[in-house]
């Protein structure tokens, strides 16, 4: 019989130790279970009374126990091809000034091209990532990336201005999956403890494609035509198809719902995945969708921590397009280089994220230290923030020491020793506030990244197409300023949230699992008839949202345990 702990959306039943003591291994006993032999599920095999599929003890179908090389190897496969998709938004712009002659249209209107684009990650990931927790990480991917290499084609042969813009917007919309659905996968594999390291690869990958792209497009539209820079997008993208087709599914509750009905068709018993009996799984999926579509914009309405923060993060990725209008001027028309030697001024941008990569990583470390001292008593999530904290302060500054270093005659390697801050302090603060988020929201982080994703992409796509306008009726020193200033308005954000933000977590709706469990955590102990109305039973979306919460401090019990373990095996007592 099922136990509460079984009941759990997120546990892989690690301490299961009566199966242990029953079978030599975890594989054994799904043998036996599909040679119809001794089944190491709970339940009676009826409908009233499926047996539980979950995975047991050790098992390697769990992608959580899947080798380190072939967890990085997906890793970094779903990081390039989420490179890919962001590489797309920003080579383009390279092309813009000889497309206005091409199409016979003004700049605006070719901005559009980058506009656009942008404009798709903010509407796909609404329905790609509902998508894959009904059919499946892989299936989406394969289906979405298909779909944005063959919309590049038309981009590349097109004859008219509109033909490129709407083909430009399907790519974005397509190519959106990658930027939400790499984040589902790296979580399906790493514990909360391993992933700091996934995540920041991950995460940089939506800021370093725009970083790349204009170096890349420079020097093709010097050297060739235009259309070859939706050549060269094209084969990336269906180079990253392929590879990307290679990468097994890893969303356990898919992986177990396949499990159980290959064995319901094979022995002809009742199986039910150990997902499908908890609401937020086995709701319609209709009633899943709306739940998806909406909670993200109530998060925005009403949680001062969600709004705030995507307000503050779009600010920064609008400014890193607004960049890609102003480094031409900046250094191709004030200075005079080449198309292919301005786009190189992004080098330093690159250079500037690694850095904040590799603080992040050091900063984990910190964080975990402070777990152990602590006797591995949950840290509040206000303890992820330092690091933006100092990236709020490095921004303004490097953003006001830029704009002044670009004058013509200053070196040029003033400006871009400042424009490494930037690229910094971009990243810093994406990384701090994805961590922050997820961990103030847990099962419902999903649906604050989707918010701040969406806004973040809107001002993407809003904010190159008066970037001309603004630098051309300022000046590019007065416009760079301007940006500063923005920056320096918005950087107490992360201060106050890391004061307050256990007062502010303490008024949320959406971020219960700080308060004391809801009466509707615990699950019922005994009649396994209860478990065939909760797989049978249709859901309403404030059901689901309520059983959310209520798993809310399980989830995160259950989430210090898989890091309690991992540092053990590192020989690190936290007990201690």
């Amino acid at each position: 019989m099922a136990d509460s702990r079984q009941l759990s959306p997120t546990s892989t039943l690690h301490d299961d130790r009566d199966q242990r003591q029953h079978a030599s291994s975890a594989l054994e006993k799904v043998d036996l279970a599909e040679k119809g032999s001794a089944v190491p599920y709970d339940g009676a095999g009826t409908a009233e009374s499926p047996y539980i599929v979950k995975f047991l003890d050790g098992e390697q179908a769990n992608p959580q126990n899947w080798t380190k090389t072939k967890k990085w190897t997906i890793t970094a496969n779903s990081a390039i091809s989420t490179l890919c998709i962001a590489f797309g938004s920003s080579v383009v712009s390279a092309a813009i000034p000889e497309l206005t002659t091409v199409f016979g249209k003004d700049l605006t209107v070719l901005t559009l091209s980058v506009s656009l684009y942008v404009l798709g990650f903010a509407l796909g990931p609404l329905l790609w990532a509902p998508f894959s927790e009904q059919w499946g990480r892989r299936p989406i991917f394969i289906i979405t990336y298909a779909l944005f290499a063959i919309f590049n084609i038309p981009c590349a042969v097109a004859k008219n201005v509109e033909t490129l813009l709407v083909c430009r917007f399907l790519a974005g919309f397509f190519g959106s999956s990658p930027l939400t659905n790499s984040g589902g996968v790296i979580s399906d594999m790493f514990s909360a403890s391993e992933r700091a390291l996934a995540v920041s690869l991950y995460a940089a990958a939506p800021f370093a494609g725009p970083v790349i792209g204009p170096i890349v497009g420079g020097f093709v539209i010097m050297n060739t035509s235009w259309h070859w820079i939706f050549w060269i997008l094209t084969i990336f993208s269906f180079v990253m198809l392929f590879s990307g087709a290679l990468n097994p599914e890893t969303y356990a509750p898919v992986l177990l719902r396949r499990r159980a009905a290959a064995l319901q068709k094979e022995t002809g018993k009742v199986y039910r995945s150990m997902y499908d009996l908890h609401p937020m799984f086995a709701a319609p999926f209709a009633v899943k969708m709306k739940a998806a579509l909406l909670r993200p914009f109530l998060l925005l309405i009403k949680e001062p921590i969600c709004s705030l923060f995507a307000l503050y993060t779009s600010a920064v990725y609008g400014m890193l397009y607004c960049f890609f209008g102003a480094f031409p001027l900046v250094f191709e028309y004030a200075r005079g280089w080449s198309p292919g030697i301005s786009g190189l001024a992004f080098i330093p941008v690159g250079l500037g994220m690694v850095g904040a990569i590799v603080a992040n990583v050091f900063d984990n470390k910190r964080y975990v230290r402070k777990l152990i001292a602590g006797g591995g008593v949950p840290l509040a999530p206000e303890e992820r923030l330092p690091l933006c904290c100092v990236a709020g302060v490095v921004l303004p500054l490097g953003l006001f020491a830029f704009a002044w270093t670009t004058l013509p005659h200053v070196h040029w390697i003033a400006s871009m020793i400042f424009s490494v801050f930037f690229g910094f302090s971009m990243v810093a603060i994406f990384l701090t506030m994805l961590t922050y988020l997820v961990d103030a929201y847990l099962l419902m982080a999903a649906s604050a990244l989707a918010a701040n994703a969406v806004l973040r992409s809107l001002l993407g796509f809003a904010f190159p197409l008066f970037t001309r306008q603004m630098f051309n009726k300022m000046g590019n020193q007065w416009a760079l300023t301007f940006l500063a200033f923005l920056a320096l308005v918005m950087a107490p954000i992360p201060f106050i949230f890391y004061i307050y933000g256990p007062k502010i977590r303490a008024r949320s709706t959406f971020a219960p699992q700080h308060k004391p469990a809801a009466p509707a955590a615990a699950a019922p102990p005994t009649a396994s008839v209860n478990v065939s109305r909760t797989v049978t039973r249709t859901f309403t979306r404030e059901e689901i949202e309520r059983e959310e919460v209520a798993m809310m401090d399980l989830r995160q019990t259950e989430s210090r345990r898989e890091e309690a373990e991992t540092l053990r095996k590192e020989g690190i007592d936290v007990d201690a």
